[in-house]
């Protein structure tokens, strides 16, 4: 980092002044505009919301390079630090994210990579988390000299346009993967067919509020919630989200308990391999069965009637020997593109924030600390 550390020594050795987010861009927050999903028309457009892309659509409000962040619903990482993108070219976005705008003086692509470092955790209030307008105007940024700014960036792009990289071959090798698994799981005419409920029994979960903490996962439908002292069911089986994102199926091989949101299956093991019939279910894309108007749900009566195709179990097996490999390759976070993609990721988190409080006080320290030393300066003037 020596070009970084001579042009910060050389243009702002005493650290540099914090201005508030208003005064750094355009906020473009009066120029968005909401559609209800019953309300878009589809189209090619990106539309979105607190949180990314929720939607493609037929026409756009903004034309050009902009950050965007989460004003309500999901506004805040796990660091407490903002839900923040980069968007490109025509786009519509929504009233639940901020918009901003590149203006003279201050790169948006360093704003990009520095309000990813704010703490924002009191400033997000109410039942649905909200960062308000006034709020995210009142965002302290340090703006050192344009020529650090572009050094700063220079550096953390390197380490984003890598991730990148590896996140779409990722994305390449999940899409073999599926298409390999579908593959697979085609058979011709002489193969058995049979309904679910000739080979499984679905069960409703329940609540867990009144066990104590213990090892056992709870399961709902967006994965494990907690966990508890007593289990539901401690043999192979396939948990089918009744409610929300359909398609999240899980298989489980050791005692769990699960909630209403999510069914569990008892499985006959003497017809299949569970594990060969949570593949074959990830095939079947179980949202298309989905007939509610407003949150996505699935009925016994309706999974009941899938239809699933049964080889004897030795095929089951070797089918479910070939995918395990394959999907491990794709999915295990300890091996392959997950885990250096993680490690990359990691990497960047370190660097921003080492580069970014160090170009604005000439020290390294922490976003947390620059924040306090941002608002006591904010209060002294």
């Amino acid at each position: 980092m020596s070009k970084l550390d001579d042009s910060i020594q050389e243009l702002c050795p005493d650290g540099v002044e914090f201005k508030l987010l208003e005064e750094c861009c355009e906020i473009l927050d009066r120029q968005r505009k909401p559609v209800t999903k019953a309300s878009r028309q589809a189209g090619i457009y990106p539309y979105y919301g607190a949180n990314g892309i929720q939607d493609y659509v037929a026409d756009y409000i903004f034309d050009g390079t902009f950050v965007l962040v989460g004003e309500d619903g999901s506004v805040k990482t796990s660091n407490d630090t903002p839900v923040v993108n980069w968007a490109e070219g025509k786009i519509w976005v929504n009233n639940h994210a901020h918009i901003i705008k590149e203006k003279d003086g201050v790169l948006l692509r360093y704003l990009f990579h520095y309000i990813q470092t704010i703490d924002i955790d009191s400033l997000v209030h109410g039942n649905i988390p909200k960062l308000t307008g006034k709020d995210f105007k009142q965002l302290q940024i340090p703006v050192p000299p344009i020529e650090v700014q572009r050094e700063i960036v220079r550096i953390l792009d390197n380490f984003t346009e890598l991730t990148a990289e590896l996140t779409a071959e990722l994305t390449a090798r999940k899409k073999q993967y599926e298409y390999y698994r579908d593959s697979l799981l085609r058979f011709d005419n002489n193969i058995s067919i049979m309904e679910l409920k000739d080979i499984l029994t679905i069960k409703n979960g329940r609540d867990y509020k009144h066990l104590s903490k213990g090892k056992y996962p709870v399961y709902g439908s967006g994965g494990i919630m907690t966990y508890v002292d007593n289990y539901t069911y401690d043999k192979p089986s396939v948990l089918i989200p009744r409610k929300g994102s359909l398609d999240k199926l899980y298989y489980v091989d050791t005692p769990f308990w699960n909630v209403d949101t999510i069914f569990y299956t008892e499985i006959n093991t003497d017809l299949v391999n569970p594990k060969y019939v949570f593949y074959f279910l990830q095939n079947k894309h179980l949202e298309r069965l989905n007939k509610a108007g407003g949150v996505p749900s699935l009925t016994q009566a309706v999974l009941n009637k899938v239809k699933i195709s049964i080889p004897n179990l030795g095929v089951q097996n070797r089918l479910v020997d070939v995918l395990d490999n394959f999907e491990k390759i794709c999915n295990d976070l300890n091996i392959g593109l997950p885990a250096e993609i993680e490690s990359r990721q990691k990497q960047y988190e370190y660097y921003r924030d080492m580069l970014l409080t160090y170009a604005a006080t000439g020290s390294i320290i922490s976003s947390k600390q620059a924040s306090k030393q941002a608002s006591k300066q904010a209060s002294d003037n």
